[in-house]
């Protein structure tokens, strides 16, 4: 009985406490990435008449984020294996806000394309990682809570950002809601800062073992299901 207590015992103190406050920075820094990503949506008119461009030409600046975030999601794993991922949320975060500080003083559309493009890059890191992240942040029990708070926080406001942004766009003229969301977007980086603990790599990553799991033709089914999923999807939100 004894020996039972004290293995119960030993248990308890190798539980994990789940760390709130470093998953709702977590799902703070989602609102504003995804926020960035999704205002041009909302914004094309103005920001073609500014720069003088077309709004077809305009709407490049969607499918060059996404572009540059498709690329990166595949090879981030490989190329920030040794990173400790809370330095990697944090250099995320801080390219986020270059990137929308780039685009609100844009004089050009190469500019803000190249604002756009860094964008994509903390787009793709930040979706790679955050799963990963919130599991080393909670216990098992409460991984589906932590994960539901990250990735909830990106989908409200997936669809809340481009009537706002349309509307505040409006008022104060699209520079400057971008200008708000580098305000957010520092908020975020600071919020980071001071919750997300030291999270060191774990294991190994090889750009092989990606290559060997999609050889599988049950995995290559479901990818193709999910990339059709969500290429409807955004395609249509988009297009609304």
């Amino acid at each position: 009985m004894r020996q039972r207590r004290k293995k119960i015992s030993v248990r308890e103190e190798h539980v994990v406490k789940p760390d709130w406050k470093a998953v709702y920075a977590i799902a703070f820094g989602v609102i504003v990435l995804t926020a960035a990503q999704t205002l041009p949506a909302s914004l094309l008119t103005p920001l073609a008449a500014d720069l003088g461009i077309s709004e077809g030409l305009a709407g490049q600046t969607m499918t060059a984020t996404s572009t540059v975030a498709f690329v990166t999601s595949l090879v981030i794993a490989y190329v920030a294996r040794t990173v400790d991922r809370r330095v990697l949320f944090l250099l995320l975060a801080s390219l986020q806000v270059v990137s929308n500080l780039l685009v609100a003083v844009a004089p050009n559309l190469a500019l803000l394309l190249l604002g756009r493009m860094l964008l994509g890059i903390a787009l793709g890191g930040t979706w790679s990682f955050c799963a990963a992240v919130a599991m080393r942040l909670a216990p098992a029990a409460l991984v589906p809570r932590a994960l539901s708070i990250i990735f909830g926080a990106g989908t409200i406001v997936s669809v809340a950002a481009i009537p706002i942004g349309a509307y505040l766009g409006s008022i104060i003229g699209w520079r400057s809601v971008f200008l708000a969301v580098v305000g957010l977007g520092l908020a975020a980086l600071a919020w980071q800062f001071l919750t997300l603990p030291a999270m060191p790599p774990q294991g190994r990553t090889r750009l092989a073992t990606m290559i060997h799991v999609f050889w599988r033709p049950q995995i290559r089914l479901g990818m193709l299901g999910v990339l059709l999923f969500f290429a409807g999807h955004f395609a249509y939100f988009t297009y609304l």
